[in-house]
């Protein structure tokens, strides 16, 4: 956590939960008289086990809106009422608990909390634009590195950006947005006269000697120099920048699963958790399902296909057969009209019913609620070499539902920009993971089932 963002979390991280204790002894004491040791166990286990499940929903993150934070810290007081549930249920002390004190405390605990966020999300990014407002940004660079860089400083609207400094060597672009103050000799002036605090260099790796020059120049200088390295013409996968015992590591390409090893395990608790709870619900009509598909047609009631899983791995995904037995050697997408589709077939691809044995595969660990589509390994060898890092995709477990399916790439993927266009989002999802990513698709994806694409 950034140390910008740290002082923010904790500083309103310090106010909820101090309302939130005092709430509790409140309840307690109208209850019983005093403060109980078990309600001071459970102020103690507030105070600990709310840090992890706060910082896991990212709440009072700064950049959040009202409502988006409103939601997170939702999220997250949900998030730590069922972790002490569960703890409660394991040491078998909840029926030490008034269940008035803590039905009070669930409701009125976060519509304080609610009350409180406001005022101090505000006063938070009040402080924080003070700051920025101070810290006026100079680029060196002319080129399109520095252009971008240029456009989203000012879309973000976090500092005051003065200009841009031309290197030596280098062509200047004849209609430049941004005012060009000069060229590399007069950056001490540059940086005097505008009181510059905050010097981004952003050249092209060619230049990494004038890179290093400039760096060992501006030591003595009373301004922050940040480096923006030109990485885009590689395709970056849950890129991030580290430390290595003191040298600087640029993580170019790593799997969210390994990166972030308790939030993938929460990830998997809530894959298990759910899709055990959607099997016991959805039971009748599993079995109704299978029951129509032996019917329909001779043959097994699940079609089991091998298909890559996490880090390609070969898994087996299962599926209510819709198609008759057939001996196509080829693997084929289904497609509109396709013979092969019985009639119930057709009518389980049609409300996504055909997909629900892959809750056993969530069940199993093999899969996830939310991930990449798997496809056929004869596909994935169809497509490789053909779209960039299509096998990029594989670097998070796949899911029952995702992101490019919510998004409307759903159905068969008759040519090669709709799969272009599929494996760009679900790159998009590793690149962006988180749980609350997860909540809101699988929010969506109900929705999305009414698409016009599948069959």
């Amino acid at each position: 956590m950034p140390a910008g963002r740290s002082l923010t979390f904790w500083a309103q991280w310090l106010a909820a939960i101090s309302v939130l204790i005092l709430l509790l002894c409140a309840l307690a004491v109208m209850k019983t008289g005093e403060v109980d040791t078990q309600y001071r166990m459970l102020a103690a286990l507030m105070l600990l086990g709310s840090v992890p499940a706060y910082t896991m929903m990212q709440v009072y993150h700064k950049q959040h809106g009202y409502l988006a934070g409103l939601g997170r810290l939702l999220a997250g007081w949900l998030a730590l009422l069922c972790g002490l549930t569960v703890a409660a249920f394991i040491t078998k002390t909840s029926e030490l608990f008034s269940r008035e004190v803590i039905i009070i405390l669930a409701v009125a605990g976060f519509a304080l909390q609610a009350c409180l966020y406001l005022p101090l999300h505000n006063l938070s990014r009040r402080y924080q634009q003070r700051i920025q407002a101070a810290r006026t940004s100079l680029i060196i660079g002319t080129g399109d590195l520095a252009l971008d860089l240029a456009d989203k400083l000012a879309h973000q609207k976090k500092e005051p950006l003065i200009g841009l400094v031309a290197a030596d060597d280098l062509p200047l672009p004849s209609n430049n947005v941004y005012p060009i103050l000069g060229s590399l000799a007069h950056l001490r002036d540059l940086i005097a006269t505008h009181r510059i605090r905050r010097l981004y260099i952003a050249l092209p790796l060619t230049e990494a000697e004038k890179i290093e020059e400039l760096y060992i120049d501006l030591l003595d200088s009373s301004v922050d120099v940040i480096w923006i390295p030109d990485l885009r013409s590689l395709i970056l996968l849950n890129h991030s920048v580290s430390e290595i015992e003191g040298l600087p590591a640029i993580h170019l390409n790593e799997s969210p699963l390994t990166s972030y090893p308790t939030a993938a395990l929460s990830k998997a608790l809530l894959d298990r958790t759910v899709a055990l709870i959607a099997i016991i619900l959805l039971s009748p009509v599993l079995l109704a399902t299978a029951l129509a598909v032996k019917m329909s047609s001779p043959g097994p009631v699940l079609f089991k296909q091998k298909r890559h899983g996490w880090n390609g791995k070969i898994i087996k995904v299962w599926k209510f057969r819709s198609m008759r037995m057939h001996d196509d050697h080829q693997v084929r997408q289904a497609s509109r009209e396709d013979p092969r589709i019985t009639r119930v077939g057709r009518f389980i691809r049609r409300t996504s019913i055909d997909e629900l044995p892959q809750l056993f595969n969530a069940l199993q660990g093999r899969m996830s609620l939310v991930g990449p589509r798997p496809h056929a390994v004869a596909h994935n060898d169809y497509y490789t070499g053909k779209i960039d890092a299509y096998m990029a995709r594989h670097r998070i477990k796949p899911g029952i539902t995702g992101l490019a399916q919510i998004s409307g790439c759903r159905g068969e993927t008759e040519t090669l920009d709709k799969m272009e266009k599929r494996v760009e989002l679900d790159l998009a999802y590793i690149n962006h993971w988180s749980l609350w990513l997860d909540i809101k698709i699988l929010i969506k994806t109900p929705f999305s089932l009414f698409s016009k694409d599948i069959y």
